[in-house]
């Protein structure tokens, strides 16, 4: 109807300049006022002309009308076409587990009654139980809805056992991209499986516990009860993982048992790549991962420190301090750092140690190579993996005597927190959050092993 009603146009519009074109013909031909007559002909053409051309290009870039049947607006772009970061700059994001009965109906009640309150549903994740299934949510919402808005408008809707906290830009990443990401991170890396398990079910505490010291055996399959859930630990014992405010579901279950069983496959593996660096003094030395199959290096190390030297490290018996390196060496507990001279000979250690919110750093550098920069080095490297890892501080164990160890930790320039207790000093650097993307970690989280 549109271009049907502009050709009608353009037709009269010329039919109307060659009949005004013909009566002044005929005028200049039969009256004395032909210039006159001629000029007012060229006017009437030329304005004429600026009517076409105006309406031509009024409709040519106008948009489309809609249908007289629609009654509101279109949008340009489907919403789901709208980035992560876009979408988390309108409203405000929040994960959401709810319970509802299992039904026909149930969730789309569920959900017309989130999309009255203008609440977008940006993913959603089912866990089928017996008797009804629970729905986890990733919400976009007005900044006037609160957190007891939406608790109220799921439980007016059908939705039981809500439990609801905010989100960020991260949970936009949807679940199987996220779990294959952890699978892969888990594959290189055995020190990686208990921030995956972080990731995958959020705030819970995670403890490796030995069998007959309050681990008790379980089956090859695992046990799920309620808010824990025990599976066989890859490096032998129990591995309990605790979450009081929010129960397991057998999704969750299956999901971290996979990934144990992944991580109990592959055996013991570290990433192994090395960098070498040259120190202010002009000596190059490696710096690499290393684990227990490095054990015999770093008990060779261990006979070339001083008694003082593995004092102020291990604060105890010196003759105890080879029974901490096949626990401090193994990934299963946490990340170790070394550094080799070119012969192979290993003059330093540095470890970074899961151990509940906080992360412990530890450090310790044969006598020989003190005062070269080689423990800031792994130091800083050691708090570059825990901020990357979503660990909010890390915190070293030592004594006011240990000044190498004090001035490293003021090397950060991070905000340091100091306690004295029984001689002991203990210093807790305050990380800053990365912007790159890394895994975070929600607040409350704990492992402990």
């Amino acid at each position: 109807m549109h271009h049907w009603r502009r050709d009608l146009v353009e037709l009269a519009a010329l039919f109307t300049a060659v009949a005004v074109a013909d009566g002044v013909a005929n005028l200049i031909g039969h009256g004395p006022d032909g210039p006159a007559l001629l000029l007012i002909s060229a006017l009437t053409l030329a304005a004429t002309a600026g009517f076409h051309t105006w309406w031509a290009r009024r409709h040519v870039h106008a948009p489309p009308t809609g249908d007289p049947g629609d009654t509101g607006a279109r949008p340009s772009a489907p919403a789901h076409a709208a980035g992560p970061s876009e979408q988390a700059a309108t409203g405000v994001l929040w994960r959401m587990r709810t319970t509802v009965r299992d039904e026909p109906g149930s969730l789309a009640a569920l959900c017309t009654a989130l999309a009255t309150h203008r609440v977008d549903i940006l993913s959603l994740q089912t866990h089928p139980l017996a008797d009804g299934t629970v729905d986890e949510f990733l919400l976009r919402a007005p900044d006037s809805v609160a957190a007891a808005e939406l608790t109220r408008v799921v439980a007016e809707s059908g939705g039981s056992s809500t439990w609801i906290e905010r989100a960020d830009a991260h949970d936009l990443v949807d679940a199987p991209t996220r779990i294959l990401g952890l699978a892969t991170r888990t594959a290189l890396d055995a020190a990686e499986l208990p921030l995956a398990l972080r990731q995958l079910l959020g705030r819970c505490t995670i403890r490796s516990l030995p069998v007959g010291t309050g681990g008790e055996p379980v089956p090859a399959e695992g046990v799920l009860e309620d808010t824990v859930l025990r599976l066989r630990a890859p490096g032998g014992g129990v591995l309990s993982v605790e979450r009081p405010h929010l129960p397991f579901t057998p999704t969750e279950f299956a999901r971290a048992r996979a990934l144990v069983e992944l991580d109990s496959r592959l055996g013991p593996r570290i990433p192994r790549s090395r960098d070498v660096l040259t120190l202010p003094e002009g000596n190059a030395i490696t710096v690499r991962r290393v684990d227990t199959g490095d054990l015999d290096a770093a008990r060779a190390m261990h006979e070339r420190c001083s008694e003082r030297t593995l004092d102020l490290r291990y604060h105890g018996p010196v003759r105890d301090a080879d029974r901490y390196l096949n626990h401090l060496l193994s990934p299963r507990f946490g990340r170790t750092l070394a550094a080799q001279t070119a012969s192979g000979r290993l003059v330093a250690l540095g470890h970074l140690l899961w151990d509940g919110e906080e992360t412990e750093v530890a450090l310790l550098v044969e006598d020989d190579w003190q005062r070269r920069g080689v423990g800031t080095e792994l130091l800083e490297r050691l708090v570059r993996m825990a901020t990357d890892a979503g660990c909010a501080s890390v915190y070293a164990v030592t004594r006011s005597a240990n000044t190498g160890m004090v001035a490293a930790m003021r090397g950060l320039g991070l905000p340091l927190d100091y306690q004295v207790e029984e001689g002991t000093l203990v210093i807790t650097a305050r990380l800053r959050p990365t912007r790159s993307g890394a895994p975070r970690v929600s607040g409350g989280e704990q492992i402990r092993f």
